[in-house]
C-alpha cells in the first residue's frame, strides 16, 4: 500500500516559472508506467471491494496534455470502473438549467472512478474567456464551487483536481503539430484557434479560479506538462499516494483443463477472413 501523504505546501513560484525536466527515455517511461499500472489495478480492486467513490478532475489550456494523461491512467483498467466524462457543448435545454445540473448525473457511485476531461470549471475558464457567460455568472460560480465540493466530499467522494500547466512555446509546438499531422487534425477546433491568442486572459482566469477554489479540503495540484512522459508518471504516482487503498493476497490462479472434443470437428465453412495485408 502506498502511504497517504499530507497536502504539498504551495510553491512561491508560479506553475510555469520552473522549466520541465528532460531526459526520460521511452524504455524508462514504459517501465515506470507498467509499475504504476499494476498499482492502478490494485486501486481498482480496492474501489470495487470497498465501494469507494473517486472523482478526478483534469483542467488546463488546449494542448496541455489532459487527454494523454487520462489515457495513461485508464489504458490498463476496466472502463466499467474507470469512467471518463468529456461533455460536449451544452444543448439549449442544458443552458436553461442550473449550471452544475448537467455534471451531477456523472458523479461517481459506489465502486466507480470518474475522470472529468474538463469539468464544471469550464465556467471559470473557457466560458469566461470566450464570453459564453457573464461576469456575474462567473462570480456566482466561484463563490458556490467550494460549497459544491464540500457537499461532494461530505457524501464520501474522494475528489482530486489537477491543472496541467504548459508553456507558451510548448503549446504552440503541439497545436502546430495538430495542423501538420493528419492523425491529429480532429483535435484542433475553431475554439482552439480562437482561444490560442488569449493566453493572458486564460492566465487571469486560472488565477481567479485557484484563488476561489484551491481549498484545504479540495486543493488544486499543478503538473508541469511540457514533458508528457514525466507529467503522466508524476500525476499517477501523486494520485496513488493520496488514496488509502489496500491490497489483498492474490489467489493462485491455474487454468482449468479444457473439455474433450467428444466428436466435434471443425466445419467446412467458408469463413470470410480479414485480408492479411500485414
Amino acid at each position: 500500500m502506498m502511504a497517504n501523504k499530507k497536502r504539498d505546501k504551495k510553491q512561491d513560484k508560479s506553475p510555469s516559472e520552473a522549466p520541465a525536466k528532460t531526459g526520460l527515455s521511452r524504455t524508462q517511461y514504459e517501465k515506470e508506467l507498467a509499475g504504476l499500472h499494476v498499482e492502478l489495478v490494485k486501486l481498482q480492486q480496492w474501489v470495487v471491494r470497498t465501494g469507494a467513490k473517486v472523482c478526478i478532475v483534469f483542467e488546463g489550456r488546449d494542448g496541455a496534455g489532459k487527454g494523454g494523461t487520462i489515457k495513461a491512467i485508464t489504458e490498463r483498467v476496466s472502463p466499467r470502473v474507470f469512467r471518463v466524462v468529456a461533455l460536449p457543448a451544452p444543448t439549449e435545454r442544458e443552458k436553461s438549467q442550473m449550471y452544475i445540473q448537467r455534471y451531477l448525473p456523472h458523479f461517481p457511485a459506489a465502486g466507480e472512478v470518474v475522470i472529468f476531461d474538463r469539468s464544471w470549471y469550464n465556467r471559470a475558464g473557457v466560458e469566461r474567456v470566450m464570453g459564453f457567460c457573464t461576469e456575474d455568472q462567473v462570480d456566482s460560480f466561484l463563490k458556490g464551487v467550494p460549497l459544491l465540493e464540500r457537499l461532494m466530499i461530505d457524501s464520501g467522494i474522494l475528489l482530486f483536481k489537477y491543472w496541467l500547466e504548459v508553456s507558451e512555446q510548448e503549446q504552440t509546438r503541439r497545436l502546430q503539430s495538430r495542423i501538420n499531422d493528419e492523425r491529429k487534425t480532429w483535435k484542433l477546433t475553431k475554439m482552439d484557434l480562437d482561444s490560442y491568442s488569449r493566453w493572458y486572459d486564460y492566465s487571469r482566469a486560472r488565477d481567479d479560479m485557484f484563488k476561489a477554489s484551491d481549498t484545504a479540503i479540495a486543493p488544486w495540484f499543478v503538473g508541469r506538462s511540457d514533458n508528457k512522459r514525466q507529467v503522466r508518471l508524476n500525476i499517477i504516482n501523486h494520485l496513488l499516494e493520496r488514496i488509502p487503498y489496500t491490497t489483498e493476497p492474490r489467489e493462485k490462479i491455474k487454468l482449468p483443463k479444457r473439455q474433450k472434443p467428444k466428436g466435434y470437428t471443425e466445419p467446412d465453412y467458408p469463413f470470410r477472413y480479414v485480408p492479411e495485408k500485414f
